[in-house]
């Protein structure tokens, strides 16, 4: 018997949310890209499944790990044209992170903003202003 797979809930983040926090773990949120087959001709939003970061058609799944890279939490598939950002808050995990206990959440540039958004739980690589002669302290903030 073939067993349909379970769309992660609410309730799904709001545990790995509150797993992370107990454990005193850091977790890892990253969006990924899966390359899929062109929609076909005449489909009125076909043009948003083409990626801006890589220019193909497909579909990006926000993943959520552990420090050791286990997998927490998977969300839906949407459109890749969606930006990572943007796709987090849609999950509504600003609000979780907000709200819930004190977690730190890494992240690549992607996700730039929501540390602010979050009380400073969503962890980015600042943003790179200095193109020439940074300060020693910046230098070491970004590394």
């Amino acid at each position: 018997m073939h067993r349909r797979a379970r769309r992660p809930t609410a309730h799904a983040r709001r545990e790995v949310v509150d797993h992370l926090g107990a454990s005193g773990q850091t977790g890892i949120i990253d969006g990924t890209e899966i390359r899929v087959r062109r929609p076909a001709a005449g489909r009125k939003d076909r043009g948003k499944f083409i990626s801006g970061k890589n220019e193909q058609n497909a579909v990006k799944s926000m993943v959520v790990t552990d420090a050791e890279g286990r997998l927490l939490f998977c969300g839906p598939a949407v459109p890749a044209s969606c930006a990572d950002i943007t796709h987090a808050r849609q999950l509504g995990l600003v609000e979780l992170l907000a709200e819930g206990p004190g977690v730190e959440i890494l992240a690549d540039a992607g996700f730039q903003g929501l540390g602010a958004q979050t009380g400073g739980r969503v962890v980015t690589p600042p943003h790179r202003k200095f193109k020439r002669n940074p300060p020693d302290r910046y230098e070491e903030m970004y590394q």
